[in-house]
């Protein structure tokens, strides 16, 4: 009996601390995703509301996948709102970053092709071929570029991350929501997202270094040198 009555007592205690572990993550992810959103109040604005800001370092564009020569079409409302806020003069450059990490893989050329077709001039495209994340983008964009104010251009659900990241390397930033589309499987997207939040938190108190840093290149200057 007494057997039993600890095997029992085992059970209940592992019982417990596995309720109070699951307990522990939701309450991290919880308080994680609460900071970053609140983070970001009176920063996220429509493309409409963007229109009325001027003086920006450049509007930076984050890059989510492209179909071969293609931006998929979550890209795609990103490109299309960042080029209407470069054509109202709300910032004098773009900066596309995005994953170039192989040779059969090129996000950021893509974006600068569909800029350039809708009438982007060459000089003022700028491409981080080493945004490998959210994170590393807002780090390059500092370190790398010299940034010190943007506008930050994705969908709302990845908007408040962007912010947070970018506020973590003082630069000065706004957020303008891509719309045009609705998606499927946005639920998923979400929980992504906000798995996500969590690790940028951690990462923008460590700071750690991103995959490549580089020589610098000067935001205000001529976009051409991205190009090689």
């Amino acid at each position: 009996m007494r057997q039993k009555s600890k095997k029992r007592s085992a059970i209940k205690w592992m019982f417990r601390l596995a309720a109070a572990a699951v307990c522990m993550v939701f309450l991290i992810l919880l308080t994680a995703n609460l900071a970053v959103c609140l983070s970001t109040k009176g920063r996220m604005r429509t493309v409409t509301d963007s229109l009325e800001d001027k003086g920006y370092d450049c509007v930076i564009v984050l890059g989510c996948g492209v179909w071969g020569d293609r931006p998929t079409t979550l890209l795609a409302d990103r490109l299309e709102a960042a080029i209407a806020l470069y054509k109202a003069g709300v910032a004098p450059k773009l900066l596309m970053s995005g994953d170039h990490g192989r040779e059969d893989y090129d996000e950021v050329n893509v974006m600068r092709q569909y800029a350039l077709a809708s009438g982007v001039p060459s000089e003022d495209i700028f491409m981080d071929h080493a945004g490998f994340s959210t994170y590393e983008t807002m780090y390059r964009a500092q370190d790398i570029f010299g940034v010190t104010k943007a506008v930050i251009v994705t969908q709302e659900y990845h908007l408040y991350r962007a912010l947070y990241d970018a506020s973590a390397f003082n630069i000065e930033a706004v957020g303008t929501v891509a719309t045009g589309h609705t998606f499927a499987g946005q639920t998923k997207w979400e929980i992504r997202e906000a798995l996500a939040r969590v690790k940028d938190l951690f990462w923008c108190i460590f700071k750690p270094e991103p995959t490549y840093r580089g020589e610098k290149i000067d935001i205000r200057g001529n976009g051409e040198a991205t190009t090689g």
